[in-house]
């Protein structure tokens, strides 16, 4: 089959179109037909050499986020059928199948009946953020009616979710952005307040929004200085989760505070099976509030070839588009 891959680590421009051996059909498995894909920051740093526990073997076709059609499913799988639509955090990682590629085959635990009301590319588009959201505010953080939910990067990939979730679950709920623009998107996916995060900074927005006290959550998914902010913004007992701590800290704000620290690593189940089944029950949740209308997945302007796979990658790292960055299959 034809797929976008990579045979060495490097930038942008590693990607090559190859042919590759069609995966094959493994008890338990679903066959899709890759119709689209999505990228997430996961993916620009496999494809730098910076998650090598996580990298597939060379010729490796990364990308997790799939959506397509089931084109064969093994004998011993009864809740899905050929000819269905699904989507899932599928693979592109070791011991998995990318979705750059004609071809996937997908554990049938990690899968999902795509919504009728949602196109493939927004289907794509979800699984990553939407799970890692997911599991930071519900399994985690535990979210409840009341509670003070401060969301870093509210319009970011997980962080655009998260508000929306966070909201879904009663949360009075904060969101830091850099412009005005992203204020609006922000305060209209559901967000009660905002923070310019360049005009303002911890000291004054926690007495501004909370006078004095903090947020009883945080979720950041920026990392370094700003989990240092994070321990600042907390409340006394508060929870910070965190997507993103491969630096070093000075710990002693947590001690001070009796805070709770929490880390999100969503690729878990795929490298050691353990959670499958919960995670692709969790997709089936998303799924519906997608097909509710209650949540939705802001997509950026422009889509991508497979083929211009390259170009998107460059766009997420430079940083300045507005949601998700999805590929369709032109293989």
């Amino acid at each position: 089959m034809k797929a976008m891959v990579m045979n060495e680590f490097g930038n942008p421009d590693v990607f090559v179109k190859q042919e590759v051996d069609e995966p094959d059909l493994q008890p338990g498995y679903v066959k899709i037909r890759v119709m689209a894909s999505c990228v997430n920051p996961i993916d620009t740093k496999i494809r730098s050499g910076l998650v090598l526990a996580a990298t597939p073997d060379f010729p490796a076709v990364l990308h997790g986020d799939a959506a397509g059609t089931i084109v064969e499913v093994s004998s011993d799988v009864t809740d899905f059928k050929v000819g269905e639509d699904v989507f899932a955090l599928g693979g592109g990682v070791r011991g998995h199948c990318g979705a750059l590629a004609e071809y996937m085959v997908i554990d049938e635990r990690l899968l999902a009946k795509k919504p009728d009301k949602i196109s493939m590319s927004q289907a794509a588009a979800l699984p990553v953020v939407s799970l890692t959201a997911w599991e930071a505010l519900v399994n985690r953080g535990k979210v409840k009616k009341g509670d003070r939910v401060l969301i870093h990067g509210g319009t970011g990939g997980v962080g655009h979710v998260a508000v929306q979730l966070a909201k879904y679950l009663g949360a009075h709920v904060t969101a830091t952005v850099s412009n005005d623009e992203k204020s609006a998107i922000a305060s209209k996916l559901g967000a009660d307040e905002t923070i310019n995060y360049t005009k303002e900074n911890v000291e004054e927005y926690v007495r501004r929004l909370t006078d004095g006290r903090g947020f009883d959550l945080i979720l950041d998914t920026v990392g370094k200085e700003n989990l240092d902010r994070s321990f600042r913004a907390a409340a006394p007992k508060g929870v910070i989760i965190s997507t993103n701590t491969r630096s070093t800290h000075d710990l002693s704000p947590l001690h001070a505070k009796g805070l709770t620290l929490h880390v999100v690593f969503l690729l878990m189940p795929l490298l050691s099976e353990s959670g499958r089944e919960e995670m692709g029950d969790t997709l089936v949740k998303i799924a519906n509030l997608m097909q509710t209308g209650t949540l939705q997945v802001l997509m950026h302007d422009k889509s991508y070839g497979f083929t211009q796979v390259s170009e998107a990658h460059a766009l997420l790292e430079k940083g300045e588009h507005i949601g998700k960055i999805s590929l369709y299959n032109d293989l």
